[in-house]
């Protein structure tokens, strides 16, 4: 009886990547397997089909051979090797099949990297707008400087872990599951240290607290973070530090309110002033500046001063400093200032509409409602 193809047998293209081959298997690997079939014969032979199609083209070598001489270059013991169901068998399917799935059986023990670590930066407005340099104490862990980091003593070295052999993982197996767990021996690391250093303990870290220096660059606002790389704890055993992030907070202003480039502020006038007009003086972050205020302003009008807020730290981009005028009543009158107030209001006559448009319309509007009710 001849054999089917090995492409048809998993249902994959002449051209397909080692990919698209692999997660074939897979599939057909956990439909097929003996654990799920209960002893069903036809689903067993296919399962060992699925196994050996994918033994030839899960491997390019192999794939290769077979693309050119087809299913003769793997007979009389050329290659395949088709095998039970036990011992090794088993053991290889479960790791090509479930490896990526659990974490697989044949991954190498990684270093354990130190923590990053956050410290808060609080600034003034005109820190955060100018930039500074600032010293900071971080209490931290720090490579132990006797063992360099291994955690042993001088002159021995960290030996290869004899549970894990150096995997740092061990496989617990369970009938058809099984589950990486960490090396109960070496904790991970994939070593042992027999004659620890004395001064860590053989952790090959110490605490200890760091002063830094960090360069705050002009234009940082509220909430953006400053990377130190390799500043955050150190990783035990002479693993990497991970990083610091100093984390910003700009304290409130008692003139000006930021938003995103540009800062706000309010800036009360006279109501002669508003009424016909002048120069007064504003407060910016680089000293005073005049600014030009038309006759008959309004409380809330808006004044920008282009290039007087914040350099942005990303694009460099500079805002703007928007002034919003607040008309102040005079208060404390004399009866000579009142009279005079008086008088004015006198000269404007009953019909004051031309001089206080806005009160009119609001008026207005009022009588309009209370006539609309009454309807």
């Amino acid at each position: 009886m001849s054999k089917r193809d090995y492409y048809e047998i998993l249902g994959v293209a002449k051209d397909a990547s080692e990919r698209d081959i692999k997660k074939a298997y897979k599939r057909l690997a956990m439909k097929y397997h003996p654990d799920r079939t209960a002893g069903d014969k036809e689903l067993e032979s296919k399962f060992k089909e699925v196994k050996e199609a994918y033994e030839i083209l899960g491997d390019a070598q192999k794939r290769q051979t077979y693309d050119q001489y087809g299913h003769a270059a793997f007979e009389q013991g050329g290659g395949g090797g088709h095998g039970g169901f036990g011992g090794g068998d088993f053991g290889d399917i479960f790791g090509d099949v479930f490896g990526d799935i659990f974490g697989g059986g044949r991954r190498q023990s990684r270093q354990q990297r130190g923590a990053d670590l956050r410290y808060n930066m609080e600034l003034s407005l005109e820190e955060a707008v100018r930039g500074k340099e600032v010293e900071i104490k971080v209490p931290t862990w720090v490579a132990c400087e006797p063992c360099d980091g291994s955690g042993a003593k001088a002159g021995s070295k960290p030996k290869t872990c004899g549970t894990c052999h150096g995997a740092g993982q061990v496989q617990m197996r369970q009938g058809f599951f099984a589950v990486q767990q960490t090396c109960p021996t070496c904790q991970g690391t994939g070593q042992v240290i027999s004659d620890p250093c004395n001064s860590c303990h053989g952790q090959g870290r110490v605490e200890k607290t760091k002063t830094l220096s960090v360069k705050i660059p002009a234009g940082v606002d509220t909430g953006d973070r400053i990377r130190l790389a390799g500043e955050g704890e150190a990783g035990a055993h002479g693993a990497p530090a991970g990083d610091l992030y100093v984390q910003v907070s700009v304290r409130d202003h008692p003139i000006f309110v930021r938003d995103g480039n540009n800062l706000y502020c309010e800036v009360p006038i006279g109501f002669t002033t508003a009424a016909l007009g002048g120069e007064i003086e504003v407060p910016t972050l680089d000293g005073r500046a005049k600014l030009k205020v038309p006759a008959e302003s309004q409380t809330g009008k808006m004044f920008r001063m282009r290039g007087k807020g914040v350099k942005s730290v990303r694009s460099g981009a500079v805002g703007d400093l928007i002034c919003k005028v607040v008309i102040e009543t005079p208060v404390n009158l004399n009866s000579e200032q009142r009279e005079l107030l008086e008088q004015l209001e006198k000269s404007m006559g009953k019909d004051s509409s031309k001089y206080r448009p806005k009160e009119k319309g609001f008026f207005d509007g009022v009588k309009k409602f209370f006539d609309d009710l009454t309807k």
